[in-house]
């Protein structure tokens, strides 16, 4: 099992898995905004998506868990 952090504070503008999904290890999964800049947050493994911890327009802080992979 793996979580996805937060690499950065930002806002979640766009969510591009669903649970039950499988990913690929490099995967595109989330994109953040942060500095008015579209930021992509990438699966560090590859596994099937358990748990999406947020939702479009939320504001997340550095390390916070967005997705839980197993």
């Amino acid at each position: 099992m793996a979580v996805i952090e937060s690499p950065m504070a930002g806002k979640v503008i766009e969510i591009l898995v669903e649970v039950g999904q499988s990913v690929q290890e490099d995967d595109e999964v989330i994109i953040l905004e942060a500095m008015k800049m579209e930021n992509p947050v990438y699966a560090p493994e590859s596994g099937v998506v358990k748990e999406i911890k947020v939702e479009v327009g939320k504001k997340v802080e550095e390390g916070e868990v967005l997705m839980v992979l197993e």
